[in-house]
């Protein structure tokens, strides 16, 4: 081979060694992952039905807690970790009970040393996913939802505000708000919410490009475990 040429080969490998180490520097953060907990509901409604949501204000808490836990136990690092939280169903459900619930929410961040981020709109939500760190470096790795859902959206206030309705949400048809590109090529998404994967898993994979499980049927929160099917006939699927 010509020795320039081989010079010029040298130099051109060293160049993009060299431009890959100055985008992602030692010790910075190129995955992020993200938790969402959708609010609860107030029990002024939900007792009188059969059965009621949401008896034990910390459903979504406790879920989104374990599965912080997972992802910390697997070496994600915390601050690689960001955590949205609904903040006004749980402050009106503190008032309903007459507790100071937010400090319980507080502590799980303390504990695992994630970005604690309290969220009022869903614009708040969709322009973090956007351009909350700079995408172009740090793409988003994981996306879980916990809350409240139908077959068409995500449900953040679900009889919070109004008896059985919402009015905060993500509906299917805005997900093309969300950018394509801002989620890596083997992202992890899942609505851990009821009946997503009817329809809203597949409008999810259409406006983004990346598969979102979602169960076909109800789920079931617990408290030490992760949500399972409510129903034999639920099932997972993207």
């Amino acid at each position: 081979m010509n020795p320039r040429l081989l010079v010029l080969l040298l130099c051109l490998l060293l160049f993009g060694k060299t431009v890959h180490a100055q985008s992602v520097p030692p010790g910075a953060i190129d995955r992020e992952y993200l938790i969402v907990s959708g609010g609860v509901t107030l029990l002024k409604w939900e007792r009188f039905k059969n059965p009621p949501h949401d008896i034990w204000w910390l459903n979504f808490i406790r879920a989104s807690r374990i599965r912080i836990q997972q992802l910390r136990d697997q070496g994600v690092q915390g601050r690689q970790i960001t955590w949205f939280v609904y903040l006004p169903a749980y402050k009106t459900r503190a008032a309903q009970e007459g507790k100071e619930l937010i400090s319980t929410i507080t502590s799980v961040r303390d504990a695992y040393g994630v970005n604690l981020k309290f969220f009022s709109t869903t614009k708040e939500l969709i322009n973090y996913m956007n351009a909350g760190r700079p995408r172009h470096n740090v793409k988003i790795a994981n996306f879980e939802y916990f809350g409240h859902s139908n077959k068409a959206c995500f449900m953040f206030d679900y009889s919070n505000t109004i008896d059985s309705a919402s009015k905060v949400w993500l509906h299917e048809d805005e997900l093309s708000k969300i950018n394509r590109g801002i989620f890596t090529r083997d992202a992890f998404v899942k609505s851990w919410g009821c009946h997503t994967g009817s329809s809203m898993s597949r409008k999810w994979r259409a406006a983004t490009g990346v598969k979102m499980w979602g169960l076909t049927g109800r789920t079931q929160y617990l408290t030490h475990e992760l949500p399972v099917p409510a129903k034999s006939d639920g099932r997972w699927v993207h």
